[in-house]
């Protein structure tokens, strides 16, 4: 496998209850490296640009309203088979179908409120690092 970077978010639910270190325990457990990482508090233009995917979903709009509610920590994670890695160790969208030993097993409340975000392929990750990192903000 290769050496491949993928993009992370704790989301609201999460640093509300201060679990940013507790998620970050779970990714290094999992093998893959914290190469860039902020505590943000995210404008209703970049929710609505990273989400512009789902902008004809019905729940958007409410999306959009709890990413900007509080803080979120961005990241870059690194490492052998990152995305689906990072995919795996995150579980089930839904933490009542999550795997044990996942970050929305452990942490996540609801549907909605899942503690965390990872991209889903190469070009998604790129796209996603690119929009809260500068190149010289990622140390490996």
């Amino acid at each position: 496998m290769a050496l491949e970077r993928t993009f992370s978010i704790i989301k609201p639910d999460a640093t509300r209850r201060n679990l940013t270190g507790a998620v970050n325990a779970m990714i290094e457990a999992a093998g893959l490296r914290i190469v860039a990482q902020k505590r943000v508090h995210m404008t209703r233009a970049q929710a609505e640009t990273f989400y512009g995917v789902h902008k004809e979903r019905p729940f958007f709009g409410e999306l959009v309203d709890f990413m900007i509610s509080e803080p979120v920590v961005v990241q870059v994670l690194e490492g052998e088979g990152a995305i689906a890695k990072y995919r795996d160790v995150m579980g089930a969208t839904n933490p009542a179908n999550a795997a044990d030993g996942t970050i929305r097993k452990a942490h996540a409340l609801s549907v909605g409120e899942n503690t965390v975000h990872g991209s889903d392929a190469p070009e998604t990750a790129a796209i996603e690092i690119a929009q809260f990192f500068a190149g010289n903000e990622i140390v490996g």
